[in-house]
């Protein structure tokens, strides 16, 4: 089973995000689980989404804990919470920044750097980065399949949003592609 844990602030996308990536896991063709955390914060406080999958049934039903991966959708939450806690040796951590990353990371955890806010901007013409950053996760990961996480994409939104979404995933998972 591998795990994905998302650090966001409320408002960001950090739960479609997570929705998006277990439907694309599932498409796929694994069992997929995605779930949020988060209490009666309301827009710009910490949140958390998890997404787990894996080739076999889930039964798990906790929290996240040490994942294989994390996103972190706003680089000031390293701050303030300790995104890094439990990262698994080995294990991925795509951060949006345009700016190298001054903090501690775990031994053995690869971090992947990424403007996912310019791309946004760039493609949706909102600073929305959650679909720039499953892009950087299809690539970085490969785990899922940038045509399953297109058509999570498409279920998701339609028209002239799906296209937008999709463009911004597009150019963000070509960049990670480059340097993975």
């Amino acid at each position: 089973m591998r795990e994905l844990r998302i650090h966001g602030r409320g408002g960001q996308g950090s739960v479609t995000a997570a929705e998006l990536i277990a439907v694309a896991a599932f498409e796929g063709g694994m069992h997929a689980q995605a779930f949020p955390a988060f209490g009666v914060e309301r827009r710009g406080a910490p949140v958390q989404a998890f997404v787990r999958f894996d080739n076999k049934k889930i039964r798990l039903r906790s929290q996240i804990y040490e994942p294989d991966y994390i996103i972190v959708q706003d680089s000031t939450l390293i701050r303030d919470v300790n995104v890094f806690h439990g990262v698994k040796e080995g294990g991925i951590a795509i951060i949006n920044t345009e700016k190298a990353v001054k903090y501690p990371v775990p031994e053995g955890v690869r971090v992947i750097t990424i403007d996912a806010t310019s791309i946004a901007l760039q493609e949706i013409g909102l600073p929305i980065t959650n679909t720039a950053l499953m892009g950087a996760f299809a690539a970085a990961s490969g785990e899922i399949e940038f045509t399953a996480l297109e058509d999570a994409v498409k279920r998701r939104f339609k028209g002239d949003l799906a296209t937008k979404n999709i463009a911004a995933a597009k150019v963000a998972y070509e960049l990670v592609k480059g340097v993975a």
